[in-house]
């Protein structure tokens, strides 16, 4: 008897040593990202390596709400609950369709009778045991609604929606403020990060709450820039926490429902290229966070930026893994970045498994900034992206095109990452918005691989005086406050690569509706676009004169002399494309790599994408810029969108060989879903197109299924 009770004893404290995940169905697909771990794997396998070929649509819906101007998208990942998907229009309504047909059970506007345009790129859903409800934002505001009905639950905050501008700063409710990705739902809450202005101008805190699932009221805040005596307070300069804006969680948030802990990633404190008046390191921004799901409060916390000017945020919630070391299995957390940097951290812990090193940095040279010395660098094996750029790395795609950049790169500072923003002209490889985004990384709990897309593009950047210096003319001035305030979203040089409204038309705006038309949206906002009520009088005149082509000889003389909080200000995010209008380094410019998380190294790398017209000379795939995230199957395949070629692609899991892929009508800069409905299984995608590739627009959700 002795003899079994040990041998019982030694099986249970080996089980002990061996942590499992909590059961997760991952047959479904009813939250973002298809679990609350953020997996983005089915163990669906109808759909596998030796039929995936003779995939086909089985049905596609078209919105009637696309617009060319604003160039409208669709980021949404649906979600399915029982034989309903629900999913987002290009023009922001909620709509639910039957799961096998395709066919529109109900509509919910947020904007009747009014053209909307903006980004949602997911749903919760609520099991309340009474038929359940639906989460969802457009613009400043949060809706529940029935899910079997699609009507408003009035008795939910004020009149079935809360304001998400509300309880973040006194006097702030002006400024934008929305929720571009999903809430999660742990017991009573809902827990809710937000988008936030990054630029010059006043900008909201970017602070995570959980707000009651039967009321809206908000039941704890967490602050990521820190209160006095709060942790992490001495990062920042004493008033911070009643001035400076950021550090939100607008990536979303996963869940570890056993431990009751959520986890996500902050964006960058603002302004987001020029850090003076925010000396530190500035935690909580550019910082992987675990919190109690329940209470708010730190668990641990590691910053992957210190003080960032790079405009580097965390776009997207780690995922919930598991590596194994030895004979043991550890709960581990794996986080993709913008830079291309795989962070592998224990759970548990917050402490890394693979070693970090703070590497001494380049150091700014802009009158004020504080950059830090250090930053943190995964090991060579965990970073994924291209990361160096000087002449060495330019194009070859051609001689010319070789010689053309190597020309322009005479007059720009060029090197490894982190090169800090300067009055002359640096590049930015990866960009502002390369490396991994919002559409995170997909993971195979079977055999601990994480599938990750990236984006391998150039931009430069220059800082400029935001005083006016004495004979700049007004549309100068316009020029440079255009870059520091707009060309985010509107792009550089009035793009109209944009999902927001193109500028092409607004002279015959500002001529229909008055001279007043851009000053009063500067002033008020409109729809998506955010206010700009900190603006000075000559200011808002500069904007005008340089959307209008005009002022080219007045002088723009300020309205008054005043102490300029943010006395520098970007020129932009400045495109870099050679003359034909390709990317201006090295191939691959995109790239979808597998990485075993046990050994912490890239299995394999293919390019992602391809430009047909080079693809017509004979060029093998390029990879290009990409939006959106894979998904992993029991079948052996990694299905993704997200590239400019506009295509949906199949890849074997194990090779990244490339299977099977589909010419979409427009880019698909989502992340699919798959379902099983009556015993088949199938494939969702948005084809939304416009978005930060720029390619035309596009209304549809294609559903795949076998032939």
């Amino acid at each position: 008897m002795r003899y079994y009770y040990l041998i019982i004893c030694m099986l249970l404290a080996f089980s002990c040593e061996q942590p499992k995940e909590s059961y997760t169905d991952y047959s479904t697909w009813e939250t973002y990202s298809g679990d609350p771990t953020g997996a983005k794997y089915s163990s669906l396998a109808q759909i596998n390596l030796d039929n995936v070929k003779s995939l086909k649509p089985a049905w596609v819906y078209r919105a009637d709400d696309m617009q060319t101007s604003p160039r409208t998208e669709i980021q949404c990942n649906p979600i399915i609950i029982g034989d309903i998907i629900y999913l987002i229009s290009p023009g922001l309504k909620l709509i639910a369709l039957e799961a096998g047909s395709g066919k529109e059970v109900w509509i919910f506007d947020p904007y009747p009778g009014e053209k909307s345009a903006g980004t949602v790129r997911g749903l919760t859903y609520w099991d309340d045991a009474e038929g359940g409800k639906i989460f969802y934002a457009a613009g400043p505001y949060m809706y529940q609604l029935f899910a079997q009905s699609g009507e408003i639950n009035e008795s939910f905050g004020e009149g079935g929606r809360i304001d998400l501008r509300k309880e973040l700063r006194t006097g702030l409710l002006e400024n934008y403020v929305s929720a571009t990705s999903p809430g999660i739902i742990y017991l009573n809450n809902i827990i809710v990060g937000v988008r936030v202005g990054e630029g010059p101008a006043s900008a909201s805190p970017g602070y995570i709450r959980a707000y009651n699932l039967n009321t809206g009221e908000i039941d704890w805040t967490f602050h990521t820039i820190p209160h006095p005596v709060e942790y992490g307070y001495e990062s920042w300069p004493p008033e911070a926490w009643k001035n400076i804006g950021g550090a939100n969680a607008w990536g979303g948030f996963t869940l570890d429902e056993e431990r009751g802990w959520i986890f996500c990633g902050t964006g960058s404190a603002a302004y987001d290229h020029w850090g003076g008046n925010r000396g530190g390191d500035n935690l909580f921004a550019n910082c992987i966070l675990a919190l109690h799901a329940g209470t708010g409060e730190r668990i641990w916390h590691y910053q992957v930026v210190h003080h960032d000017i790079w405009d580097y945020d965390i776009a997207c919630p780690p995922n919930l893994v598991q590596v194994k070391q030895g004979d043991k299995l550890i709960d581990a957390i794996a986080q993709p970045t913008k830079m291309g940097h795989l962070f592998v951290l224990n759970r548990e812990t917050g402490e890394p498994i693979f070693p970090i090193e703070e590497k001494a940095v380049p150091q700014s040279r802009i009158p004020g900034e504080q950059t830090s010395p250090t930053q943190p660098f995964p090991i060579p094996s965990l970073r994924y992206a291209q990361q160096r750029f000087t002449e060495e790395e330019a194009t070859t795609l051609s001689p010319e095109a070789h010689e053309e950049v190597k020309e322009r790169l005479k007059d720009m500072t060029t090197g490894d990452i982190f090169l800090p923003p300067d009055i002359k002209p640096s590049v930015t490889l990866p960009q502002f918005n390369g490396g991994t985004d919002w559409g995170g990384a997909a993971y195979d709990p079977d055999t601990r691989t994480l599938f990750v897309n990236c984006s391998n593009e150039a931009e430069w950047i220059s800082m400029v005086p935001a005083q006016v210096e004495v004979g700049l003319d007004e549309y100068s001035y316009g020029s440079r406050l255009f870059g520091a305030y707009c060309s985010s979203c509107h792009g550089a040089n009035q793009s109209t690569n944009s999902s927001v409204p193109s500028l092409a038309h607004i002279k015959q705006m500002e001529e229909k509706a008055g001279r007043s038309y851009i000053s009063d949206i500067l002033a008020q906002g409109r729809r998506q676009m955010p206010a700009f009520p900190s603006l000075e009088e000559n200011e808002k005149r500069a904007l005008q004169s340089y959307l209008l082509g005009l002022g080219k000889e007045a002088a723009a003389a300020p309205s008054e002399e005043k102490e300029n909080p943010i006395p520098w200000i970007a020129s932009g995010h400045n495109v870099m494309k050679t003359k034909e209008g390709f990317p201006v380094n090295k191939r691959p410019w995109g790239t979808l790599s597998a990485i075993d998380l046990d050994a912490g190294e890239i299995k394999w790398q293919v390019p992602l994408g391809t430009y047909p017209e080079l693809e017509e000379r004979g060029f093998s795939a390029t990879g290009t810029f990409n939006m959106g995230g894979p998904l992993v199957t029991a079948g052996g395949l990694v299905f993704i969108g997200a590239s400019m070629d506009e295509r949906f692609h199949a890849y074997d899991k194990e090779s990244g060989e490339l299977l099977w892929e589909y010419q979409l009508d427009a880019g698909a800069y989502a992340t699919p879903a798959t379902f099983e409905w009556e015993g088949k299984q199938y494939v969702i995608i948005a084809a939304g197109g416009a978005g930060k590739p720029g390619t035309k627009p596009g209304n549809a959700y294609y559903c795949f299924a076998l032939e």
